[in-house]
């Protein structure tokens, strides 16, 4: 039975790709903060890159934590994810802009110092502004402020980190729709896989009971006409076709030489019954012989060259299973030279065997395998083309 790896029941953004996400989300905070101070030209360049530094490492370890309330909810509908990720990323950034203002308190403090001793305050932006490390308005430093002028500031400053959150809490529903597409891509590849293997191990479970069907008969009539002898050989044969066929898995490909040898166990069987009648030819070229192909894809044609060209026949026919490369391409042939049946397209009875082949061929390879057959001088012939998928290092 062909197994499949399992599928995770519950996709999840792997852990590496949020901390990727959120060091990339810091890392870019880092380096537009640090052009946009220098843009300022307000000095301080060394200090406050080791400050942004602190405060960016700060900021992934935070954001690993929002992470942490969001999974929570991964298996929830999308309007309970955005509604989480509106409520949960309000207090981040509330702790965010309390970490920025005492990192930078210092630092706050000996620049609003300088700047009141030079008399000047350099004119700001937005200071809601995600960038915004340290709000400069000629108020007290944050350890000496009023509480009202802190609780200002902060505000400031979480409501530019508060939008930062919700663009990598986007980011995060973006990746885990994405995990959940691909784990839905890999489920319905399971599912075409094992209906594939279905349908294949269904169409070789049909050539087993037509074989065994034509072989009973082929052995009672044996035994009915008093041939022991030859009725423990062929039950001796049948023995060692059936472990050799069995024994491997219905849906997988076997190399070339077995399914020769399969055949030419066969073909031995029912020599038993026309030994006077049947003549076989086997053709393998060496460098063929370890390519890869369906299992008994060979039994019904072989099945109905004896039923339909040597069982209908007065005199000897030759049944020959060759194989060839042609155009990048393994071509296996069954033909034989069995005069009997009218002139047409199939033989009588010949539809079932030769559908089971196509539609085999068309289950494993699609439109890549065809299949030709039909009457040629002095026989029949079918020809089966498949692609080169490979060779098997096995030896027996």
């Amino acid at each position: 039975m062909t197994e499949f790896d399992p599928i995770e029941e519950d996709p999840r953004v792997p852990f590496r790709t949020v901390l990727l996400s959120a060091a990339g989300l810091w890392l870019c905070y880092f380096i537009l903060a640090t052009v946009r101070w220098e843009m300022y030209g307000l000095g301080f360049t060394a200090e406050m890159a080791e400050r942004r530094a602190i405060v960016s490492l700060a900021g992934v370890i935070v954001t690993l934590g929002l992470w942490l309330l969001l999974r929570l909810f991964d298996r929830r509908a999308l309007w309970m994810k955005i509604v989480a990720a509106l409520l949960i990323s309000a207090p981040v950034a509330v702790l965010l802009a309390d970490i920025n203002l005492w990192v930078f308190a210092d630092v706050s403090a000996e620049m609003e110092a300088r700047f009141a001793k030079d008399g000047s305050v350099p004119a700001q932006d937005d200071n809601s502004d995600p960038l915004a490390d340290v709000p400069l308005s000629g108020e007290e430093p944050a350890e000496a402020m009023p509480i009202f002028g802190f609780a200002v500031q902060l505000s400031e400053i979480a409501y530019g980190r508060y939008f930062m959150m919700l663009a990598w809490c986007a980011l995060y529903l973006a990746l885990l729709t994405g995990e959940k597409a691909r784990a839905a891509e890999r489920r319905e590849g399971e599912f075409r896989r094992a209906a594939k293997a279905a349908e294949l191990r269904s169409l070789r479970y049909q050539v087993n009971p037509h074989f065994l069907f034509n072989t009973l008969n082929s052995l009672s009539a044996l035994v009915l006409t008093g041939r022991t002898e030859a009725a423990e050989k062929m039950i001796q044969t049948i023995s060692t076709f059936y472990r050799r066929s069995l024994a491997n898995d219905p849906t997988a490909d076997v190399p070339l030489r077995e399914e020769f040898a399969l055949q030419r166990l066969y073909l031995e069987i029912e020599g038993v019954r026309f030994p006077e009648r049947l003549v076989t030819k086997f053709d393998l070229p060496a460098e063929l012989a370890d390519l890869l192909v369906p299992g008994m894809i060979l039994q019904p044609l072989v099945e109905n060259s004896v039923k339909h060209a040597v069982s209908a026949s007065a005199g000897k026919v030759t049944i020959t299973v060759s194989a060839r490369e042609e155009y990048g391409r393994v071509v296996v042939s069954v033909s034989d030279n069995g005069r009997n049946g009218p002139d047409t397209d199939i033989r009588p009875g010949f539809g079932i065997g030769l559908n089971n082949v196509r539609q085999r061929l068309e289950a494993r390879f699609g439109r890549e395998a065809g299949i030709v057959s039909g009457p040629v001088q002095g026989g029949y012939a079918t020809h089966l083309r498949m692609p080169i998928i490979g060779k098997s290092d096995d030896r027996d």
